[in-house]
């Protein structure tokens, strides 16, 4: 009898044997690959998955990878790594039927409205206000640092719906329509020269009650869903691999030293191990939400991301100064060195703080005091605020 993983190996083969993606084109075969159930194979049947534990979705991803297809997750980062797990676990289901294929086929590509001017590490203290009117809610506040945003078709919202309760309770989980009236995207411009994350401004924007996710006040639950996932799928994707670094040194003999060899090969090991390690916890996790663990991938892929460009612009040397284009759009070299270099800046900040999941991890896996907190209890509207 085929193991979990043969049977969802060979269910990923047959896809790719139906729906070749180079003659029936990538939506087509994302969409195949949502009906097969190879979407997230961890989910429900009839929505992406097959009921499997989460750990066999790397034999379909190992298949498709070798096959040369590009994973959905690139394509729509936020709404396949954040905002499905959060929908199939807390949407109602004929919601979750609704939303799931086009996210699942990046037809529709979805953001994250958490973080506010004053609310980033800090999300708890958020002051976007939801207000029931009926069996609709009226929406008012501002959402920053929202990537996606200028092209997204929806977006998980966390609004305050109590400002007496204490700030963890009062706040409600919703799916908003970012092409409703109100919603007002603008684009900040970032040091690449490109604009891929956005400040928004919602204006009485009317949320049907149906599109909410979870129960009035219980916002905060839904949200550790998201968050988990996120810094799970993040810690997962954002490391580039020690392959680009020894590209790059293969590429260019005339600037080796040893000092730059040892750097390399510490460079390396460290991607087998955050490669390892990666792959442990998912098996570990096979049918449950991430947990805390995610935040070591993420805290860890951050970082890493970072020794790796760092590694290739003193390889590059001089040449490490010049740059593509300061352009909006990236230029057809997009993916430069010295472009990937300034983004992975980003790396230790999105997603969570490396200091908040450093927080994380001495909290929750190795038992540490928390740190002193004195707003807990106070209702949100009695907290000082700046």
């Amino acid at each position: 009898m085929k193991s979990e993983n043969e049977r969802v190996a060979s269910a990923a083969q047959a896809v790719l044997e139906e729906f070749p993606p180079d003659q029936v084109g990538i939506t087509a075969f994302y969409g195949a690959c949502f009906d097969a159930g190879l979407s997230w194979v961890h989910f429900p049947a009839g929505l992406g998955g097959l009921g499997h534990s989460r750990g066999a979705q790397q034999a379909a991803d190992e298949v498709f990878r070798e096959a040369g297809v590009r994973s959905p997750f690139f394509e729509n980062p936020i709404g396949y790594g954040m905002g499905a797990p959060t929908v199939c676990e807390h949407a109602a289901p004929e919601l979750a039927a609704r939303l799931l294929r086009p996210l699942a086929t990046c037809e529709d590509i979805w953001c994250q409205l958490f973080s506010e001017p004053s609310a980033g590490s800090d999300l708890a203290s958020l002051a976007t206000s939801a207000v029931r009117n009926g069996d609709r809610w009226i929406v008012n506040g501002q959402k920053v640092w929202t990537s996606y945003a200028h092209r997204a078709r929806w977006a998980m919202l966390l609004a305050r719906t109590d400002p007496a309760a204490p700030k963890h309770q009062g706040l409600t989980y919703f799916v908003v329509d970012m092409h409703h009236p109100g919603v007002q995207v603008r684009p900040l411009r970032q040091m690449t020269g490109e604009a891929e994350f956005n400040e928004v401004y919602l204006t009485d924007v009317v949320i049907p009650d149906t599109h909410r996710l979870g129960e009035v006040g219980n916002g905060w639950r839904v949200a550790m869903t998201t968050l988990m996932n996120e810094r799970s799928s993040i810690g997962a994707a954002v490391v580039t691999g020690a392959e680009i670094a020894l590209d790059l040194w293969q590429s260019r003999p005339e600037s080796h030293t040893p000092v730059l060899r040892d750097r390399l090969v510490e460079l390396w090991i460290a991607d087998q191990s955050h490669r390892l390690t990666t792959a442990r916890a998912q098996v570990g996790g096979a049918s449950s939400s991430p947990g805390p663990e995610g935040s070591i991938a993420k805290l860890f892929g951050a970082e890493f991301n970072q020794d790796v460009f760092d590694f290739c612009m003193d390889l590059l040397g001089p040449e490490a100064t010049l740059y593509d284009s300061y352009d909006l759009a990236p230029a057809a070299n997009g993916h430069s060195i010295q472009r990937q270099f300034l983004r992975s800046r980003a790396n230790t900040i999105e997603g969570g703080t490396s200091d908040v999941l450093r927080n994380i991890l001495a909290e929750r896996i190795l038992g540490l005091p928390k740190e002193p907190r004195t707003d807990d209890t106070l209702p949100w509207k009695d907290i000082p605020r700046g």
